[in-house]
């Protein structure tokens, strides 16, 4: 099993969570967050006086998956994500040891 963790623009929310759903994954936690990397950040005017966003808005994915999925998974983000622009964002991806469904008490695979 995998977790996946997508950093990725908020207006392009609605589009991964489509496309996510058209190939079968159908769990996934949504984290509103903020970044700081090669986009840099942003200047904004606020009462005729400039001032530096440092930090840009993003959205944090987390989706547990089998592992027969996972390159399709990454595959569908990669492509519903990306605008071909800096600050499109990252996925990460790293093993899951043990998931445990709270309510049935199923685990692993079953409980995803």
């Amino acid at each position: 099993m995998k977790m996946i963790t997508a950093v990725i623009k908020p207006f392009k929310l609605d589009d991964v969570r489509e496309a996510l759903s058209a190939i079968g994954v159908t769990g996934l936690t949504v984290t509103e967050v903020k970044g700081f990397g090669r986009q840099k950040g942003h200047t904004e005017l606020y009462r005729g006086a400039e001032y530096v966003v440092d930090f840009v808005p993003k959205v944090r994915l987390d989706l547990a998956i089998s592992d027969e999925q996972l390159d399709r998974v990454i595959e569908v983000i990669s492509q519903a994500a990306g605008t071909g622009k800096i600050g499109d964002g990252k996925i990460f991806v790293t093993d899951l040891l043990h998931v445990v469904r709270i309510r049935t008490g199923e685990t692993n695979d079953d409980a995803i």
